[in-house]
């Protein structure tokens, strides 16, 4: 064992006569809650970036092929359907593409390699859009009713159903059921079971179509549960002068979202005809995604201020623990060590109080994380977060990366105050008191 370790070891936590206890433990202190923060600001962020971005694809998919003719309005120009097209592209599996190598999931300049996706497309279901107004009683509410019909995900929308069940099925006879959210049951106090009209306005007449609520949803995503209903789009095609294999658009999703891009760019070029398109939810839908992409910010902001916490405490505890033991530091470079040897055992010292505090940060921190994850009492206002509790998300390899960083970054900044111990003289340290 090196004698500076050993050294390091001994008066790490000597008690007698030391008047440091108290710094060290405000540095454990200091150094665990820094790390707590990071961990619990960290898998909150993932968490509510994540869920958000859940809820978005749930309701869109994570690909759209509309046709190319640009259209303004909430009405796409149609497309066939092709059965042909939509076996293809469920039948998508990884795809070949060209990416950068990574280091702990950060990209490596200039260091391209062939490789493929991890998955492909898991679900392709086709819709159709058309804006109404909801006459009930007296009551008037504007709405967009998204059509669709035996391919769509019901699976997967059921989690967003409050009350009741899904609109009939499709595939024999048009049904008049419909889904609504909670939004627009609130407002027009409607339950399941009510009946109500929807006027659509064609060639500047309005037709109505009655609809019974079959099911209620709530996404808690204010800007479509304000807007959409969701019907069959056998209703929908006569309105829109559609026939009946023809569609607005196709909403694919992907087994792993880091697969949108490549798996947009795949289909578009290997697979889509001429007049199709195909564009990732966070293209058509920024608004959502660039303030999410925002929280990136808060995150780096908060891992950031804590670092510097951390290594703001770090050299005021070691700089008294080095004025502490002048003493020792006089006796050990009359005995011949180096100032290099000395300053590794403040190091060795260091690394040990960080690595304590890092140890307690890490289990308040899961604590805290695992609490909120299964009782959830951190709530937020769903006004202005779309959620009503606040998710978390852990990724080991970011909590090892946290730990790994803080720790690398700690020490290395704690070298620079370590430089103290060269002025000091051996003679006046051995009478120093």
């Amino acid at each position: 064992m090196k004698a500076e370790y050993f050294i390091a070891r001994r008066i790490a936590f000597d008690k007698k006569g030391s008047n440091s206890q108290w710094i060290i433990k405000i540095a454990i202190g200091a150094i665990a809650l820094c790390m707590s923060v990071m961990i619990v600001a960290t898998a909150l962020i993932r968490g509510f970036k994540n869920e958000i971005s859940e809820k978005v694809y749930g309701f869109w998919g994570h690909i759209n092929i509309t046709d190319t003719r640009i259209n303004t309005s909430m009405e796409e120009a149609p497309i066939q359907l092709d059965t042909a097209l939509l076996s293809e592209l469920t039948a998508v599996g990884p795809v070949p593409i060209l990416r950068e190598r990574r280091i702990l999931g950060r990209p490596i300049p200039n260091t391209i390699k062939e490789d493929q996706s991890s998955a492909g497309i898991r679900h392709v279901q086709s819709y159709a859009l058309k804006a109404g107004i909801i006459k009930y009683e007296s009551d008037l509410e504007g709405i967009v009713l998204k059509g669709v019909d035996s391919t769509f995900d019901w699976d997967h929308f059921r989690q967003f159903l409050t009350e009741g069940d899904i609109i009939a099925d499709t595939d024999s006879t048009t049904s008049r059921g419909i889904v609504i959210s909670q939004t627009t049951a609130n407002r027009l106090d409607l339950e399941v079971g009510d009946r109500f009209r929807i006027y659509f306005l064609k060639e500047d007449a309005p037709i109505p179509r009655g609809f019974e609520i079959s099911g209620i949803y709530n996404t808690n995503l204010e800007e479509y549960d304000r807007k959409f209903a969701i019907a069959d789009i056998d209703v929908l095609r006569p309105l829109l002068g559609y026939r009946k294999d023809e569609i607005s658009g196709l909403e694919v999703f992907v087994d792993d979202i880091d697969d949108i891009g490549d798996i947009r760019n795949h289909i578009y070029i290997e697979m889509l005809p001429a007049n199709l398109f195909p564009s990732t939810i966070k293209e058509k839908d920024s608004a959502i995604f660039d303030w999410l992409e925002l929280q990136n910010y808060n995150e780096i902001v908060i891992i950031t201020l804590m670092v510097l916490v951390s290594i703001i405490n770090m050299i005021t505890a070691i700089l008294i623990l080095i004025l502490e033991r002048t003493n020792m530091i006089g006796i050990l470079k009359s005995l011949g060590q180096s100032n290099w040897g000395i300053r590794k055992i403040f190091l060795y010292q260091a690394a040990v109080i960080v690595g304590r505090g890092l140890i307690i940060g890490n289990v308040l921190g899961l604590l805290i994380c695992i609490l909120q994850k299964y009782t959830e009492f951190i709530k937020l206002d769903e006004a202005e977060y779309y959620l009503t509790v606040a998710p978390i998300e852990l990724n080991p390899w970011m909590i090892l990366t946290l730990n790994i960083g803080t720790l690398m970054v700690v020490l290395i900044a704690l070298v620079l105050p370590s430089y103290y111990i060269s002025n000091v003289s051996p003679i006046k340290a051995i009478r120093f008191k």
